[in-house]
């Protein structure tokens, strides 16, 4: 873990900036890079489960300090984030449990795969004639437990799925970040749980509790506590747009990473 120590704290302060910049939470980020950095001292049958499980315990921290960021300048829609939050803790402790029967390679085609379809649909901005306040409970429900669900599956904090949802519901790309942000912090919290839990019953290495790896998740942790504020300010400052575009591409160049593996 010592010669990586270098490569982890780039990662986080990396993925921090992002995550509080884009609201994402920086799972999305971590996981391709922590498969490749992990690969050399962990069993395959477990890397993946590994990586998204620290990956979201990482994702508990930096979504605190990106929300404590984003809330200071008013741009979270708290409503928004009550109507999901129930359904989301739910999916995000079912999509623990599910993963674990997954297989390496199933796991990392699905993250692939979904992280493309979010980068063409933030390429394309599709949006929707209707707006928040006209979406029913169900809605709000069916939604949530579909973005815990997902987001805890591949190793994300929720924010690669739900500001895609606000921005498609014509709510401001930065709030929608900023909410996004918040809905991070109970999937995280949920889906960390969920990887602790099975991972209990399987062979892994002494540094870790569960699927979590302790040492990468301190590193990585203190980084992007670090870095995510910075990212939060600068989305306040940046052309909604570009921001956008440059949000698609990415996405688009990480699944890549994954697909190549």
């Amino acid at each position: 873990m010592n010669e990586i120590f270098p490569l982890l704290l780039l990662l986080g302060a990396f993925s921090g900036f992002i995550a509080g910049l884009l609201g994402i939470g920086g799972g999305i980020i971590i996981v391709p890079v922590l498969l490749y950095l992990l690969a050399p001292t962990i069993s395959q049958s477990v890397l993946m489960h590994t990586v998204i499980g620290t990956t979201l315990a990482v994702t508990v921290f930096t979504s605190i300090s990106s929300v404590y960021a984003h809330n200071r300048h008013g741009a979270i829609l708290w409503k928004s984030f009550i109507k999901l939050m129930p359904t989301v803790l739910l999916g995000a402790f079912s999509g623990a449990l599910i993963a674990n029967f997954m297989s390496f390679d199933f796991l990392r085609i699905i993250f692939a795969c979904f992280v493309i379809i979010v980068a063409l649909t933030m390429w394309f901005g599709l949006t929707t004639s209707s707006h928040l306040d006209q979406l029913s409970q169900w809605v709000w429900s069916s939604v949530g437990f579909i973005i815990g669900l997902v987001s805890a599956i591949v190793g994300i904090g929720g924010g690669t799925m739900t500001t895609p949802f606000l921005i498609y519901n014509n709510v401001k790309i930065k709030n929608a970040i900023a909410t996004s942000a918040a809905v991070g912090m109970p999937i995280s919290i949920a889906g960390s749980f969920g990887f602790i839990v099975t991972g209990l019953s399987q062979e892994l290495p002494t540094s870790g509790i569960g699927y979590i790896n302790l040492n990468a998740l301190i590193t990585l942790g203190i980084a992007t506590v670090i870095f995510a504020p910075i990212g939060a300010k600068v989305t306040h400052s940046v052309d909604s747009k570009k921001l956008k575009k440059g949000f698609s591409l990415f996405l688009g160049f990480l699944a890549a990473m994954v697909l190549m593996f």
